[in-house]
């Protein structure tokens, strides 16, 4: 099975948990612990919400400081632009911050998300079939 799992220092995991809950992911008890919560977007995507000092006992390297220095952005696809504002709009309400306005390409509609810890999410609606008229693939 192939799976992929982001792990992400965070200052509070309790309220991290909370933030990305409201984006739609869901508890995945099964790896949460203490110091680290698992939640899942769909079965193949999982984050890790790990405190620093767990984050750091797998990695040696200094941990940037998100909310001043790009790090790695992270797309989920929905099914459509109402659910793009849906879970943007939660986000907000639940600490996270919209830096910048949403990008509509016609075929494709992006807003962008920073979590509590400056982690920086893309929610986007594709119409594929508007894509690949737009581009001519097929």
């Amino acid at each position: 099975m192939k799976q992929i799992f982001i792990n992400l220092p965070v200052k509070d995991v309790e309220a991290s948990m909370a933030f990305y809950q409201q984006l739609g992911f869901t508890a995945n008890p099964l790896f949460t612990f203490d110091d680290q919560k698992c939640l899942m977007w769909g079965n193949q995507i999982h984050v890790m919400l790990q405190t620093a000092e767990m984050f750091k006992s797998g990695n040696k390297k200094h941990l940037p400081d998100t909310k001043t220095n790009a790090t790695a952005t992270f797309t989920l696809p929905v099914e459509s632009l109402d659910k793009v504002n849906e879970l943007i709009e939660n986000g907000v309400k639940a600490g996270g911050r919209e830096l910048t306005p949403m990008i509509d390409e016609g075929f494709m509609q992006i807003r962008n998300i920073e979590d509590l810890d400056g982690h920086n999410w893309g929610i986007i609606y594709l119409d594929i079939e508007k894509f690949k008229q737009v581009t001519g693939k097929f």
